[in-house]
């Protein structure tokens, strides 16, 4: 009977509901205990055990595809970003690797529009400040004032361009590959340089994959560059940003402000001082957070998982 070893944090809490589906394919799981992700130690511990895999964000390092292989013959990752996984080291080995593009397009985008929302009209600062027994007028500015750096003109980025376009606001925007020509006429996004886009916005949103060129792209001297008065909003991978630059900015006044949902290490550490910044949105990489495409992926993820396995996928 093949073995999937079950360890998507996303799925693992409704898993009475798949394994009926499971079943139907003669599907055994293991389920271990997982806190956010399965580190390298953790995965290794299962080598040699399963014939295929539903993750979220476990670290499927070469080192782990080589030890389960070859009984591995297909890896499904709930959700997009696949940065976790060894893709080289699947290829090499022979293991199918599945993903859903374009999974949270619409709650990621979403959330960046909150967050410049909350940022420009100091929603959350008037209601901490009423609630603690003062009635302060905090100024705020329309996004139609403002001016948003885009980092990544994917299918989010796209996305977030045109909710801002909507609002009023001028779009810059940035990628180390060619931005569609059509999409750059249907929506007047300003493509430019990294350096021109960090030093003429207001908002600057990080919607980039996590790749090698990417690792700390935004760093203390990209840092430097934004205006005083900027917000960073990183609702794509952690790594991207220089997490101790980051905070020194906040601190100096360097930026203005930043709205994180996403951090280098996960759960954020207790004494991480991001915890204790008045100029800072924080959230537990729940951007994705939304009913109809977290059944989408669910659904999608098992698919994949069943075709990776070499049988014909029945819905």
């Amino acid at each position: 009977m093949p073995t999937v070893l079950m360890t998507a944090p996303y799925m693992i809490p409704f898993l009475d509901r798949f394994k009926p589906e499971f079943a139907k394919y003669g599907l055994e799981l293991i389920v271990p205990h997982v806190e956010e992700r399965m580190e390298e130690e953790d995965l290794l511990k299962y080598a040699g055990q399963f014939d295929g895999a539903i993750c979220g964000d476990d670290r499927y390092t070469a080192r782990v595809i080589e030890a389960c292989s070859p009984r591995l013959k297909v890896i499904s990752k709930w959700g997009t970003g696949v940065d976790s996984i060894d893709a080289s080291a699947c290829s090499r080995f022979g293991i199918k690797l599945g993903r859903t593009p374009n999974a949270f397009t619409t709650p990621v985008s979403d959330t960046v529009l909150g967050y410049m929302l909350a940022f420009a009209r100091r929603g959350p600062w008037m209601d901490a400040a009423m609630k603690r027994g003062e009635w302060q007028k905090i100024p705020g500015r329309t996004l139609s004032e403002c001016t948003l750096g885009i980092i990544g003109i994917g299918n989010i980025g796209k996305a977030v361009t045109r909710r801002a376009k909507a609002f009023g606001m001028k779009v810059l925007g940035t990628d180390i590959i060619e931005v569609d020509h059509v999409f750059i006429t249907e929506t007047g996004i300003q493509i430019t340089n990294l350096q021109s886009l960090l030093s003429e916005s207001d908002f600057v949103s990080v919607n980039c994959d996590l790749n090698p060129t990417s690792q700390h792209l935004i760093n203390a001297n990209t840092l430097a560059k934004m205006k005083s008065s900027a917000i960073l909003i990183n609702t794509a991978r952690g790594p991207i940003v220089d997490e101790n630059a980051l905070v020194a900015a906040l601190r100096s006044g360097q930026v203005g402000g930043a709205a994180l949902d996403v951090f280098e290490f996960e759960p954020l550490p207790k004494d991480s001082p991001l915890l204790n910044m008045d100029n800072v949105m924080l959230a537990p990489h729940n951007s994705n957070s939304s009913p109809t495409a977290w059944e989408r992926i669910h659904w999608n993820t098992i698919k994949n998982l069943v075709e990776g396995l070499g049988m014909e996928y029945k819905g």
